[in-house]
């Protein structure tokens, strides 16, 4: 009797993981991203020294454009990159874009998951040709 009732709970429990795990949502591709990461097509960061906009193109890749942090938008940028990826990092939906400008890397960390609520939503790296960081600054939205 003990061995029915205890072969049958672990029955029903072995069902139950099965049918748990059918009901997981799957996850749809979105840029190459899980379903957690919502990434904008557009967006306007400013550091303390410069504004930021990043914008995805047709092609699927994006584009960098900056200028100081006191120039309007509407002027012609300071810098402007091509072809810049956008990175997936873990699986909490933190990424970054990545642009290569002649070997010198710039980075814009998207920071949704942080150890303080005071942390900056975004962060710039630029990491020059031999893995030094040259910059890095937080950097807030300014157009999202």
């Amino acid at each position: 009797m003990v061995k029915k009732l205890l072969l049958g709970t672990f029955c029903i429990a072995q069902f139950s993981l099965i049918s748990a795990n059918d009901l997981k949502p799957s996850p749809k591709n979105d840029n190459a991203v899980g379903y957690f990461q919502n990434v904008p097509k557009s967006v306007i960061i400013k550091t303390k020294k410069f504004k930021i906009k990043i914008d995805k193109q047709p092609n699927g890749n994006y584009l960098y454009q900056s200028w100081g942090a006191n120039t309007k938008i509407s002027a012609k940028p300071s810098m402007i990159i091509s072809d810049g990826e956008l990175i997936p990092d873990g699986s909490g939906g933190n990424y970054y874009f990545e642009f290569n400008n002649n070997g010198t890397l710039y980075q814009i960390w998207r920071n949704y998951l942080t150890a303080s609520a005071k942390k900056a939503p975004y962060t710039l790296v630029v990491i020059d040709g031999n893995g030094e960081t040259l910059v890095r600054q937080d950097a807030q939205v300014v157009k999202n």
